[in-house]
């Protein structure tokens, strides 16, 4: 017999790749039936903002108010703030808009008034108009860390100076999440996590997008314990990330830059890893790798072909869930 699995779906989320996913997750689910669980790792403060890029990016994705042209920041956009501040001499090296100061000054008003993250992040993800469940990893900070192959007098840098500051041109020798050990699962993430009926790893970086949710306490144990439900979607498209530094990062730290690498990253707590028709002949590697390969188009050009994705990717965790 086939037993029926609930429609709800948790997301394991980093920036623009995942925004895109939930974006198509949308329009085939309904937004009360889906978490989006968002990493923090390059969370940072800056002119005494609290600043939360993964998660500000999915709700500007979700919302219909992301820059279409760079995948950050809002749409129409005005610039009157940073130049100012340029022009006084100020930092202006990370873009923010008028309209993103304004969103990081209600966080950081909200938070030093005892607000958690995460009671934040539902507060600005109500005032979109949005109706799925946004979520931290965790209310705890957590700080990625970056030691470069080539350290300039210090041995790490904060994510956004490699991120922003570099765009991600110097080459890595390891990656820490400052704070994790301690740091604890948000409110209703494990709850998610145990209680939806499948379970989506987003196409994100492995390391900074995915590596700060799943190295929480008690998450990895969450999606291990269900391994099965829990199906993947590779961020590596024919040996390259289609954005950001993925797969550099994946051949920097000693990684097979392929989805045969993403499946050895994943296989011990996700049974299904979704490839693109470009590495279909690397399904029996991924195969090899524990991970039941499943190809589809994975290009996420406009939202219809990400809800194809997301179709697909709920399928194949459907295919290996039954009982």
């Amino acid at each position: 017999m086939i037993a029926a699995r609930p429609a709800t779906v948790a997301v394991l989320a980093g920036g623009v790749g995942a925004a895109r996913f939930l974006r198509g997750l949308l329009r085939i689910r309904r937004p009360a039936d889906v978490t989006a669980i968002v990493n923090v790792g390059d969370d940072f403060t800056l002119h005494g903002l609290n600043i939360s890029p993964d998660l500000d990016t999915v709700t500007y994705t979700l919302a219909e108010q992301i820059n279409p042209e760079t995948g950050w920041g809002r749409a129409g956009e005005t610039w009157r703030v940073l130049t100012e501040l340029g022009r006084l001499g100020g930092q202006d090296w990370f873009k923010l808009g008028d309209l993103d100061l304004a969103l990081h000054l209600f966080r950081t008003q909200r938070r030093s008034e005892g607000a958690s993250l995460s009671q934040v992040t539902g507060e600005i993800a109500a005032s979109f108009g949005l109706e799925l469940t946004l979520l931290p990893v965790s209310d705890d900070p957590i700080a990625t860390r970056i030691t470069p192959a080539e350290p300039d007098g210090a041995a790490e840098i904060d994510f956004q100076d490699y991120f922003v500051a570099h765009q991600h041109g110097i080459a890595v020798r390891s990656v820490r999440f400052a704070g994790i050990e301690s740091a604890q699962p948000a409110p209703g993430v494990l709850d998610a996590l145990s209680s939806a009926g499948t379970v989506v790893v987003a196409p994100s970086n492995p390391f900074v997008s995915i590596g700060p949710v799943i190295d929480v306490p008690q998450v990895r144990e969450t999606l291990c314990s269900r391994r099965d439900s829990v199906v993947a979607v590779s961020p590596i498209v024919g040996g390259a990330s289609i954005k950001g530094p993925a797969g550099a990062m994946m051949r920097e730290l000693g990684h097979e830059p392929s989805v045969a690498g993403v499946a050895r990253l994943y296989a011990a707590f996700a049974g299904t890893l979704v490839i693109d028709h470009a590495d279909a002949e690397l399904a029996p590697a991924v195969a090899q790798a524990g991970m039941t390969p499943v190809v589809t188009d994975t290009i996420m050009a406009d939202p219809d072909r990400a809800a194809r994705l997301a179709t697909a990717a709920l399928e194949a965790a459907g295919a290996r869930n039954i009982t």
